[in-house]
């Protein structure tokens, strides 16, 4: 039987605005029918703290730390908490609500993309499995979240190795369309991971900070030998051809629709009206 063809974009290393300007800009050429489902590979110039749509700023963000470490800063589409964008591969997914293989529940949407991701981390020779909470109590603490961190606790079908998430997700539905966007981390530095974020006091910092090792963990800390984004590319590449049973193509930006991104990356997201009122 034959595959159905989706695009491809390994968009570089873009800067917080571009990133997010984007993935809405695709999933906006998607909804009026324009472009196939796609699938978007990018990293971030300066490396960012991206937040989630509901956060707020002021409550949860520690903004000096962010300009110390002359990193990024832009509030995402999607839901979800906290992500330090810095050595790992970024992914976005696009695709229709109503396509065939696209559950109605967000959470079954949620395993059928994330597929890919996990046959991406079998072809880097990773165990990793779908977290599925278990327990009344697991169920409660997906529902109340008690870290600004995304990666603090495994969400519905969050990818694990040995028990710790090893890639974060987040996803939103806006004009019939699906984006679903994460982290696969390469490496991660937990202190400076630590200091963006608001906490009571110094003590219930420190006691997360060392809680979140056992809750996360970056794929070069587990994997035998060192993965390079080079490598992690070509595995997650193969890993949604397989996860999604698809054939990929590769799709090339015009100059036109350049444009239209970098608009909604000044209008929307440089604009502290969007990063900062929540």
């Amino acid at each position: 039987m034959k595959k159905e063809i989706w695009r491809f974009i390994d968009s570089g290393n873009g800067s917080p605005s571009f990133n997010m300007a984007l993935d809405e800009a695709l999933l906006d050429w998607h909804s009026e029918g324009k472009i196939p489902p796609i699938i978007r590979f990018y990293g971030w110039n300066p490396a960012t703290l991206s937040i989630g749509y509901f956060q707020k700023v002021e409550k949860e963000i520690n903004l000096e730390a962010v300009k110390k470490h002359g990193l990024g800063f832009v509030r995402r589409p999607t839901g979800g908490r906290g992500v330090l964008h810095d050595q790992e591969l970024t992914y976005s997914v696009i695709v229709s609500e109503n396509h065939p293989e696209m559950p109605t529940s967000v959470t079954e949407a949620y395993r059928v993309i994330s597929e890919g991701i996990l046959k991406g981390f079998h072809h880097l020779g990773l165990e990793a499995y779908f977290a599925v909470p278990k327990t009344n109590e697991e169920r409660d603490a997906l529902k109340n979240p008690r870290s600004a961190v995304c990666f603090d606790a495994p969400s519905w079908y969050e990818l694990v190795v040995e028990g710790r998430k090893v890639a974060g997700s987040a996803q939103t539905r806006q004009k019939g369309v699906i984006l679903q966007h994460g982290s696969i981390l390469l490496d991660i530095d937990e202190d400076k991971l630590f200091s963006l974020f608001k906490y009571p006091n110094e003590r219930i910092k420190e006691r997360m900070k060392s809680a979140f090792k056992n809750k996360a963990v970056a794929i070069n800390e587990i994997s035998t030998r060192r993965i390079s984004v080079r490598e992690a590319k070509e595995a997650f590449y193969k890993g949604f051809k397989d996860g999604l049973n698809i054939e990929l193509e590769p799709y090339e930006l015009s100059n036109e629709e350049l444009a239209y991104v970098w608009d909604i990356a000044e209008k929307r997201y440089e604009s502290d009206e969007w990063n900062f009122k929540r």
